[in-house]
C-alpha cells in the first residue's frame, strides 16, 4: 500500500525541510550518493570564485581607464585654450597693445627701413 501512495504537495514541504537539515549537518552530499565527486565540486566552485574575482578586478582597471580617459579630454581642453592664448599674444597688434600698456615708446615703423650700401 505505501507503494501505491500518490505525490502530494505537502511532500515538497518535507523534502525542502529534510534537505534544509541535511546541509546544515553537512550529509546533504552524502544523502544524494555523490560523495567521491566531492573534490570536483569544490575546484568548480573556487574556478566558479575566481572567474567572478577576476571579472571584478578587470572591471575596476576599465573604470579606471575610463577616468583616466575624462581626465585626458579635460586636459587636452585646457591645453588648447592655452595655446589659443599663447598664440594670440605673438600677435602683432596684441604686442602693440601690451607695450603701450606697460609704457614703451615702441610702435610700428612709419617709414621704411634705410638700407646702406
Amino acid at each position: 500500500m505505501e507503494a501505491e501512495r500518490k505525490f502530494r504537495f505537502s511532500d515538497i514541504g518535507q523534502l525542502l525541510k529534510n534537505s534544509v537539515k541535511a546541509i546544515f549537518e553537512g550529509e546533504f552530499l552524502l544523502r544524494l550518493k555523490i560523495g567521491r565527486w566531492f573534490v570536483h565540486i569544490v575546484f568548480v566552485f573556487l574556478v566558479i570564485a575566481l572567474t567572478i574575482w577576476i571579472s571584478l578586478l578587470i572591471d575596476n582597471t576599465l573604470t579606471k581607464v575610463e577616468r583616466g580617459k575624462t581626465v585626458i579630454a579635460e586636459q587636452e581642453s585646457v591645453i588648447a585654450m592655452r595655446t589659443y592664448e599663447l598664440s594670440s599674444l605673438t600677435r602683432r597688434s596684441a604686442a602693440e597693445k601690451n607695450l603701450k600698456e606697460m609704457g614703451s615708446k615702441l610702435a610700428e615703423p612709419t617709414h621704411p627701413a634705410i638700407v646702406l650700401k
